[in-house]
């Protein structure tokens, strides 16, 4: 049965959420303003949450599940281990940049989406 409107409003909704706690996950890599804005505890629920929704809905379709997976759990190591090796070095530093951009784009492109999705219904 195909999709609603509705449902791919909310699945396009939920990426933007997932990609949007990835990103803060990153930003307390280097800021300590972040990670007192953004407690541990509180943002983990939010991303374990998000995650386990978006996983129940890509069911429909493991690769696009198991991509998913693989690129939450390589952006919160990346996290994990930049905020437990004070300072960070060079090399963490770009590969957090390069997953910050990546994660960027497809919020932007996928907010965009949502808000097409949104005015159309």
């Amino acid at each position: 049965m195909p999709a609603s409107a509705q449902d791919q409003i909310e699945v396009a909704a939920a990426l933007v959420r997932l990609y949007v706690f990835l990103t803060q996950y990153l930003d307390r890599c280097f800021d300590e303003a972040a990670r007192k804005n953004y407690p541990d505890e509180a943002l983990q629920s939010h991303l374990d949450e998000t995650r386990r929704q978006l996983m129940d809905i890509l069911s429909v379709n493991p690769v696009v599940k198991k991509k998913l997976a693989e690129e939450c759990d390589r952006i919160v190591a990346l996290g994990v281990s930049c905020v437990k090796s004070a300072p960070v070095d060079e090399q963490a530093r770009e590969a957090v940049r390069a997953e910050r951009a990546i994660l960027r784009s497809k919020t932007m492109a996928l907010s965009d989406l949502v808000a097409v999705f949104r005015a159309l219904g």
